[in-house]
Order: C-alpha cells, then structure tokens, then sequence
C-alpha cells in the first residue's frame, strides 16, 4: 500500500529544499562572491545551474553532496556504508548527480571514487543545513 502522506511529505521536502537553494543563490550572487553576473549567464548556463540545483533538491542527494563536502574521493561502498542506504539506492542517486554536473567521478581499477566537481557547492550546502535548523 502506498503511503500517500509519506509521498507529500518528501515532495513538500523537495520543495523547501528547493526554494532555500534558490534563496541562498540570489543572496550569494548580490554579495558579489560569483564570479559571473547573474547577467552574464546564457540560457543553456542557466539550464545547467537549475538542472544541478533540481538534482540536489532531494534528501538523498544532500546527504551525498555533505558527505564529499569535505573534499575526499569516495567510494560508492564508502557513501552507502555512511549514510545507511542501499548501494544500489546510493548508485542511483550518484548517478544523478554526475548526470548533472554536480558531482565527477575518476576509476581507479574495479573502484570509481566519486567527488564534488564543484568548490562552491559546499557554500550552498552549509546555507542549506543553516536554513533547516
């Protein structure tokens, strides 16, 4: 049986976690910390940006992104192993994250270390957990 609560609970979730990214994007950009203006942007470079926030905007996903936030290449044994999900659940995710350009990935023999492929997501993400406490 489908629990129809729990389905409107996370879509809710993704939602908020959506408009907080966004919120957080706006303020960072009147700081000046992007290198880029907002005005400088071109379509296809705000498609990108909106389908990587998209692609965080999901538990899961924010939980991956704040466990590379610290820099180090891992596993997708070492990510599940930490956040107490199913590899192939954590794969998934992973996937679309690097589909995304959130996340890169290099092989090394029978492993893929997965990494942030960028420096800035660790701001977005720190914003992120600050809104939600």
């Amino acid at each position: 049986m489908i629990n129809s609560s729990a389905i409107a609970d996370n879509f809710l979730a993704s939602k908020r976690a959506i408009f907080i990214i966004s919120t957080y994007l706006y303020i960072f950009a009147l700081q000046n910390y992007l290198i880029m203006e907002f005005k400088e942007l071109n379509p296809e470079s705000l498609e990108r940006a909106a389908g990587m926030l998209k692609a965080i905007a999901h538990p899961v996903r924010i939980s991956i992104v704040g466990c590379l936030e610290d820099g180090e290449k891992r596993t997708v044994t070492e990510i599940h192993k930490q956040l107490g999900i199913e590899q192939s659940t954590a794969s998934h995710h992973l996937g679309i994250l690097k589909d995304k350009g959130v996340l890169a990935s290099k092989r090394e023999g029978k492993n893929t270390w997965y990494f942030l492929k960028h420096e800035n997501l660790k701001t977005i993400l720190n914003c992120v957990s600050s809104c939600c406490q």
